[in-house]
């Protein structure tokens, strides 16, 4: 019997009791279980089991009064956990954790692939005292970039860990990455990590990459959180770099430049997508323990310069102190610190710098999510990741989910709210969210779409103006070139139209870009990167063409 398995046991085991509390329900209906009466007393009900277990309770769903496995679909799985949900909110109470097993399959474990819809699900809930986590303004998402090999996993590992390396990048592994990448120490898209703050200011660090639960925890324990997008190194995967960096709402970028190769061609082009996107940022030299003195001062010389050839101010960190770098980051002017991994070297100016940096993502208007990421969960259906880009979102709110590839939109209701593995009632601009929907099924979601509110008027366009700069081009980019061009979390072939006919490399110049294959949602203001082999470029959306 696998781990998981044995949750259900000890539960049906424990059985339900006067003074216990463990609760069986065969399902949950809205019709009948949240009527006049029913729900103050379930809620009562679900507030005496808390209290008998001092704190957490547990309810198995989809079983017998006796505790046989009757297994409900996944629809009425799903709404079976809305009335739950709802019930806890009214105790006091939340949902911490949900485990599902199919009852065709005595013998299957937790998981989160599709269950067929004949089968039937059972599935354990764990409730939790307290009102589930509420978000404020103190969360900044933080962008790594750098070349293959230099230290940006490693470095944020140790920060969110507050252990110190082995040398052969350990604390990568407590990043939200794939196993084939752990194996093979690359990053192949993106991945993520979290740390914070508490009232005290004392770190709220990560102690084990392998439980969803210990995220969790440090998103429940901190006052300030610190989320990070970290990026792909390697030179095939740039898109995916620049999909990390332009896709998310991003406070601030970090650029990491090892001691012991310096400055590189990646290095270069990741710079040049942060400072196209406007972000403010900051560089670590990473690896300082295994070069000399003379070596690492050599490569702040070589990152200085490449700033200022850039037109940005260096400001070395250990030299001008905290104060200056955060209350100067963003305003021309680059900090640059000298890290360890292994050592611990700058990893408590990190913390300090981080602990006091505002929120720079702005927040205004309707809710926006640009999808970046899909994925079905058993007993709850098709769900939508991404960084909200402004506005927020409740769990119950009625969205549009689109556009579609005919570039119509669909109708779909937030079912729940999960960030960092924790589930929260709401959500605002900077978040990085998984939404479950409800009337829509995984495979129709793509990245690129968006979610807005329901009584929006979306109007997606194919083709739109805008004021581009081109970065690197062998030659020149004339009438009908095709790049990919990434806009949020949209990575589309598309075609320019340049006015005057061409634009040479180092040009600014005004384009008319058309989507080569479907329409997406775009709006004025919008930055992008577009490319094509070696040509690169930046751009800005100045008016749209509605369709």
């Amino acid at each position: 019997m696998s781990p998981d398995r044995a949750v259900l046991q000890r539960a049906l085991d424990r059985g339900e009791s006067e003074g216990g509390s463990v609760e069986f329900k065969e399902r949950l209906r809205k019709d009948l279980h949240l009527s006049d009466g029913r729900r103050e007393s379930l809620a009562a009900q679900l507030r005496h089991r808390v209290l008998s277990g001092d704190g957490e309770a547990t309810y198995v769903v989809g079983v017998t009064d006796d505790g046989g496995l009757a297994g409900v679909p996944p629809a009425e799985f799903s709404e079976s956990m809305d009335v739950l949900s709802l019930l806890a909110e009214e105790a006091g109470a939340h949902i911490d954790d949900v485990q599902t097993w199919s009852v065709d399959d005595a013998g299957a474990s937790a998981g989160t692939g599709a269950v067929d819809d004949a089968e039937g699900i059972v599935g354990v809930a764990t409730i939790r005292e307290g009102a589930v986590l509420s978000t404020d303004d103190a969360h900044i998402v933080v962008g790594t970039a750098g070349h293959v090999d230099h230290g940006k996993s490693t470095l944020v590992g140790s920060l969110v860990t507050g252990e110190a390396d082995d040398g052969e990048g350990a604390t990568r592994g407590y990043l939200d990455v794939k196993p084939h990448e752990v194996e093979r120490g690359l990053s192949a898209d993106l991945s993520y990590a979290v740390y914070g703050f508490d009232g005290d200011d004392q770190a709220v660090r990560m102690q084990n990459p392998h439980r969803k639960s210990d995220r969790a925890r440090v998103v429940d324990e901190s006052d300030k959180l610190v989320s990070f997008v970290d990026t792909v190194g390697h030179e095939p995967w740039l898109r995916t770099t620049i999909r990390g960096l332009v896709g998310q709402k991003l406070d601030y970028g970090l650029l990491t430049v090892a001691a012991d190769d310096g400055p590189t061609k990646t290095t270069r082009e990741h710079l040049g997508v942060l400072l196209a996107t406007e972000l403010p940022t900051m560089v670590a030299i990473t690896k300082a323990d295994l070069v000399t003195d003379d070596r690492l001062e050599e490569v702040e010389r070589e990152v200085e310069g490449l700033l200022r050839d850039v037109g940005k101010t260096p400001l070395r960190v250990e030299r001008h102190g905290v104060d200056a770098a955060v209350d100067e980051v963003g305003d021309g002017v680059v900090p640059l610190f000298v890290t360890s991994s292994v050592e611990g070297r700058g990893m408590d100016t990190l913390d300090e710098v981080f602990r006091r940096l505002p929120k720079t993502a702005g927040s205004d208007g309707d809710f926006r999510m640009y999808i970046d990421r899909t994925y079905a969960v058993t007993g709850v259906g098709a769900v939508a990741s991404g960084t909200i880009m402004r506005g927020e979102v409740e769990a119950g709110d009625e969205l549009l989910l689109g556009p579609m590839p005919d570039g119509s939109f669909r109708e779909v209701e937030a079912r729940s709210i999960e960030m960092h593995y924790h589930r929260v009632d709401e959500a605002k601009a900077g978040r990085i969210v998984g939404i479950a929907l409800k009337g829509v099924r995984e495979v129709d979601i793509e990245r690129g779409m968006v979610l807005v509110p329901r009584d929006s008027d979306p109007e997606p366009v194919r083709e739109f103006e805008a004021e581009v700069m081109v970065l690197n081009h062998p030659t020149r980019i004339g009438d009908g070139y095709e790049p990919v061009v990434h806009l949020e979390t949209i990575s589309e072939a598309a075609i320019f139209h340049p006015e005057g006919g061409q634009l040479l490399p180092g040009d600014k110049g005004k384009t008319t870009v058309r989507f080569k294959f479907r329409p997406y949602l775009v709006e004025e203001g919008q930055r992008f990167v577009f490319r094509e082999g070696q040509s690169k470029g930046v751009g800005t959306v100045t008016r749209v063409e509605r369709n």
